[in-house]
């Protein structure tokens, strides 16, 4: 066998090699054509546009553009300069991608090459030719430098992406910040581009976003959460159907039953019905959300979404009930504001389409916030929210002022409101022109702060007006008299009515000033909004932040905000001092003058402080004001030490009280009354009515002499001389009766007559007696001289003659 098999072998043995020669012939032409095919066609690529230099000057052309737009949107400030480089940025990414589509068929003939050459053979097997070899390493070279190119490419789209979406967000910033932003007026076809032609990305975040919320409401329909869904439903149905009914009817029983009647049923019945209107659409709100966010696999878009919207029902809800409140359609005469029932009926859509309109638009930008939509969808919808927001303003006080007009011609009188309300009337009718005027002109952003600006301090001013209405009228009853709470503190604490009226005053002005202190701080700052709907758009946009105005560190937020400061400081102290004046200081037992130095000190105080309030609102440091320390201490040394020393005194004048209002005083040979101390001067009023003006200074600084210091009352001295042969005790008699007899002198101490002189002229006799003021002294002691001598000559004594003077005789 084996040489059978060897024979047949050795047999076929040329035909093998012959076979395995042409084989390898063959390969290797193969190669060979196709390693001159890939030259001939680089050669022929390079000859009409060579492939390495031209993706290299591309690449190099690209970064450079990206280092370039970088550079302009570091330095960039206005919204049109930050779209413009925007649109280049994506035009770059267009490029990139272009450029990238060029280099993928490259990539995948080159791949293809390399696959026709197979995997190089490993260790220990048969090498290959030189020439595959060479072709190998030339195609891997090749490959490398494509990746590279490719790879390089990747980069400079993905960061051109990112410069596109940080432009984006420093347009979102800048829209937020700045108010002075002019994006387009709303009559131009750039505000309505979102609706005419609307961006497909942002049309897919919305389709994303309602496919999240169906999804959502689909899986709250599963077998194993319909139960719970259907219960928070019926709930929802229940609670807005007959929550408001019950909860109103058990507020005007409990009001009618269990409060005294009085200013407090109307002020609680207007507070408590705010309270359940917040309390119902909350309820209701958080059944809703309840409905989509109960499920395990629910997104976290859908969670802060449905937390951003209970916030915006509660703000929403807190604007109709205090709206509710106000009018008091249902209940006429328990409205609380002086408010014409054809007014309040005329208002009745007024407060819900407002909070419709917050909740709506509130809605759709936290929406857009959370979706990341562009920033002209973005302007889109402020604009359109401020718009509505805006005639919703103008129209409230044109439609009241037009059915009081009407009123008037009927010859009904329409009600009297203060001076404060037509001033706020006023207020929110300019605020509503100006943001009408910005949103034509194109300052959307600042037609947005003024929308929610207007919003917030309405609000806030009428949650101020009903909580101090509350206050005060709660004060009043639980301290009256009158009132079974009044009565069982009177007998407690054994006191009288005055001290409760005391009470009740010092109560009603702590609740004041409490709430208007934190009335100011929602108005800088929005303390109160925080759990309202987020902050009220995050403080209303953190406006108008800026760079500090060199050392002083002031922004222009801060002016406003100092000038609010300063508005309301102001007010607040003339109404604190109004309150001292005429509620608190007449109930107390102190004089004329100490209130009047008391009401002087506290504005003295209340001024500086409200200086310093508005000073620390404005951003000014204290450690940043040494120029200023400096310039004022040298005015001081050369003309302000006048002012400030008299300054001074009236402050000791006002504490340690040596003189105060009121006072019968003499210095320097004026005497009169005290009738004010200023801050510099005192003024003094001389009996001819004539008022002398005497700096603070001297009244510390020089002999003072104080009539009514220690004691109020004043003495009349009369001193008559009679001859010697008078009847001492019938003048003594008549003397004691004509001041008994006069009704300004006191009884206690009795009237005395004292024996002063005795001289060769006569015998002088003194009578004194006291009268309740020195201011008496004068006319008393006239009247009295007049009696006196009138009872002397009925009674027939004489007043002793003055002894005639000696001439001396002078030689001619």
């Amino acid at each position: 066998m084996k040489k059978n098999g060897y024979f047949v072998l050795h047999r076929y043995n040329p035909l093998l090699c012959l076979l395995f020669t042409l084989f390898c012939a063959s390969l290797i032409a193969t190669s060979t054509i196709t390693f001159a095919a890939t030259v001939s066609d680089t050669t022929t690529e390079g000859s009409e546009e060579p492939v390495k230099p031209a993706v290299s000057v591309q690449l190099i052309s690209l970064q450079k553009q990206l280092d370039k737009l970088k550079q302009s949107v570091s330095v960039s400030t206005s919204d049109n300069q930050l779209s413009t480089l925007n649109e280049t940025a994506l035009t770059l990414v267009q490029d990139v991608d272009i450029l990238l589509a060029d280099l993928k068929p490259k990539r995948e003939q080159l791949q293809t090459q390399l696959d026709v050459l197979g995997p190089p053979p490993a260790a220990g097997t048969l090498a290959e030719t030189p020439i595959v070899a060479q072709q190998r390493r030339a195609l891997n070279t090749r490959k490398v430098q494509l990746e590279g190119q490719n790879d390089q490419a990747q980069a400079i789209k993905v960061n051109a992406e990112n410069l596109a979406a940080q432009i984006v967000a420093l347009r979102r910033t800048a829209l937020k910040s700045q108010i002075a932003l002019n994006s387009g007026s709303i009559l131009g076809a750039k505000f309505w581009a979102p609706i005419v032609n609307p961006n497909a990305d942002d049309d897919q975040r919305l389709k994303g976003f309602v496919q999240e919320l169906a999804d959502a409401w689909h899986a709250a329909w599963e077998p194993e959460w319909r139960t719970g869904t259907v219960m928070y439903l019926l709930l929802t149905l229940l609670i807005g159907a007959f929550g408001f009914k019950l909860l109103d009817k058990l507020t005007a029983w409990f009001c009618a039953k269990c409060l005294p009647q009085g200013p407090l049923r109307r002020s609680f019945m207007a507070s408590a019905t705010t309270l359940y209107t917040v309390l119902i659409t909350v309820t209701i709100a958080q059944c809703i959300t309840q409905v989509f966010t109960r499920t395990p696999d629910v997104s976290p878009l859908v969670m802060n979404f449905a937390l951003a919207f209970v916030q915006l029902m509660f703000f929403s809800a807190l604007v109709a009930g205090l709206g509710r409140a106000f009018l008091s359609n249902q209940r006429p005469s328990w409205r609380l504001p002086a408010i014409a029932d054809e007014v309040a009926a005329s208002l009745k859509l007024f407060p819900p389409l407002l909070a419709s309109c917050i909740m709506i638009f509130g809605a759709i930008d936290q929406m857009n916030n959370m979706i990341n939509i562009s920033v002209s969808g973005t302007i889109f919808g402020n604009g359109i929210s401020a718009l509505l927001m805006a005639l919703t303003a103008a129209i409230i006080p044109l439609r009241a002022n037009r059915i009081r007009r009407q009123l008037i011609v009927n010859g009904e009188k329409p009600e009297a409101y203060s001076t404060l309300a037509g001033l706020i009337h006023l207020a929110i009718g300019i605020t509503a022109v100006a943001i009408l005027l910005s949103l034509l002109v194109g300052y959307i952003a600042l037609a947005k702060f003024l929308s929610y600006k207007l919003v917030w301090v309405c609000l806030v001013l009428a949650c101020l007006y009903l909580l101090t209405h509350l206050c005060v009228d709660l004060a009043e009853s639980l301290f009256s008299p009158t009132s079974s709470a009044g009565k069982a503190i009177k007998q407690s604490l054994n006191i009288d009515d005055r001290h409760l009226a005391q009470a009740a005053t010092l109560l009603s002005a702590t609740s004041k000033v409490t709430l208007i202190l934190l009335a100011i701080i929602a108005l800088f700052n929005g303390t109160f909004g925080s759990t309202t709907p987020v902050s009220l758009l995050q403080k209303t946009m953190e406006l108008l932040g800026g760079e500090g105005l060199e050392k002083l560190n002031i922004v222009p937020t801060n002016l406003l905000n100092a000038v609010i400061c300063l508005l309301v400081g102001l007010y607040v102290l003339k109404a604190a001092r109004r309150w001292l004046s005429t509620e608190f200081l007449p109930k107390t037992q102190m004089d004329s003058g100490i209130k009047t130095s008391a009401i002087t000190l506290f504005s003295n105080i209340g001024y500086v402080l409200v200086i310093l309030l508005t000073l620390s609102v404005l951003g000014i440091q204290w450690n940043k004001l040494a120029w200023i320390v400096s310039a004022l201490s040298v005015g001081i040394g050369f003309g302000l030490q006048e002012i400030v020393k008299n300054f001074i005194s009236g402050i000791i004048l006002l504490t340690e009280r040596p003189v105060k209002v009121g006072d019968l005083i003499s210095i320097s040979g004026v005497e009169g009354d005290i009738r004010r101390i200023n801050v510099r001067a005192t003024e003094i009023q001389l009996s001819d009515r004539s008022t002398v003006i005497v700096p603070n200074s001297q009244l510390i600084s020089q002999n003072v002499r104080n009539a009514t210091m220690a004691n109020a009352q004043g003495v009349v001295t009369i001193a008559l001389t009679f001859p010697l042969d008078l009847d001492i005790e019938l003048a003594q008699a008549l003397l004691i009766e004509a001041y008994e007899e006069h009704e300004s002198i006191l009884d206690t101490p009795a009237p005395s007559v004292k024996f002063s002189q005795l001289s060769p002229d006569g015998i002088v006799l003194s009578v004194t007696g006291l009268v309740p003021s020195p201011r008496m002294v004068s006319n008393t002691k006239s009247e009295l001289l007049f009696s006196i001598l009138k009872r002397l000559r009925a009674s027939g004594v004489s007043l002793a003659m003055a002894a005639p003077t000696k001439s001396i005789p002078t030689a001619n």
